[in-house]
């Protein structure tokens, strides 16, 4: 199965183009509906495709996580999907997704993975309010294949956060407050637990927080400050002092976002800085390569709060020389 992903180097060429390719899979049946869901995770996140090898339990662990398995040599932790969203079902999942992203590696137990396909993140559309509340947030995109069937993005942050502990409130301790009042910054991200994450941070910082959900509400946003900034005889930095950006989102990522802000001169000085789970060499390099100005992996608030910091004070400095 893991031959599914043997080109997954060639893929990486797919950054910056605002194209992506997502693994499909299924969690079976609903016992209630009948309806089998598909899924997708995007291929950079996933290591390799297998079968369930055994599982160890694991004490005080959420009712999601089946246990432990040993992937050379290290403990991995496993979940239900199926659990974790509330699909009852009784179909087996034995295969198993291993994704890595952020450093941490996880097992996903599905019933069958299906096929990579190759997308525009144009394709990839914000989920409806509705579904947004079926799934529990669970779902950051959706697209309609040719056969009408639709495929929801899953939301690894979301699965990660909940079950692992891992957002916890002393991530947040000790983040010492601005010296400079008025501050804004603007983010983008698909994941409204990376988005809280980014707002508490901005919060504790004592910054204004101004979020969108993908890349192309981030630029309509910056689209608006332009007009305002025009119309009073200001420039946009003054409104806005630093951009972040998640990298995976629907509608436009965060290399095409990042692409547009440099190469718009309306928006010169402003600083981007991504934030996003695929934190590999190649993907900061990438970044770099659209214009990025800093790198910082998610779930690190106080890394997070050290370079907001350090951007927002080189951009004093520039706005008094």
């Amino acid at each position: 199965m893991s031959d599914l992903l043997k080109n997954i180097d060639a893929r990486t060429r797919l950054a910056g183009t605002n194209k992506l390719e997502i693994l499909l899979f299924s969690l079976g049946s609903d016992s209630r509906t009948g309806r089998r869901e598909t899924f997708g995770i995007n291929v950079f996140k996933v290591r390799e495709v297998m079968r369930t090898p055994p599982i160890t339990a694991a004490p005080e662990m959420p009712s999601a996580v089946e246990g432990m398995v040993s992937l050379r040599g290290a403990l991995v932790p496993v979940v239900d999907l199926a659990k974790y969203t509330g699909i009852g079902t009784d179909t087996k999942r034995e295969i198993m997704i291993v994704t890595e992203y952020n450093g941490h590696t996880q097992g996903f137990l599905v019933e069958a993975v299906d096929t990579i396909l190759r997308l525009d993140w144009s394709q990839m559309r914000v989920p409806p309010e509705m579904l947004v509340a079926k799934m529990g947030g669970l779902v950051t995109a959706v697209t309609e294949l040719k056969n009408n069937e639709l495929v929801m993005m899953l939301d690894v942050e979301k699965v990660l956060s909940e079950t692992s502990g891992y957002d916890d409130e002393y991530l947040f301790k000790g983040i010492v407050p601005l010296e400079q009042p008025d501050v804004t910054v603007l983010y983008a991200d698909d994941s409204s637990v990376a988005r809280n994450q980014i707002q508490r941070t901005l919060d504790a910082l004592g910054a204004r927080g101004i979020g969108a959900v993908n890349g192309r509400m981030a630029w309509e946003e910056l689209l608006k400050m332009a007009s305002v900034a025009e119309s009073t005889g200001r420039k946009v930095k003054e409104l806005v002092r630093v951009i972040l950006t998640d990298i995976e989102m629907p509608e436009m990522d965060g290399y095409i976002l990042t692409k547009r802000i440099k190469s718009d001169p309306r928006f010169e000085g402003i600083p981007v800085l991504m934030h996003s789970s695929l934190s590999s060499m190649s993907n900061q390099q990438l970044g770099l390569s659209v214009g990025v100005d800093e790198y910082v992996p998610k779930f690190e608030p106080q890394r997070l709060s050290t370079t907001l910091r350090r951007l927002l004070a080189s951009g004093e400095d520039a706005a008094a020389a």
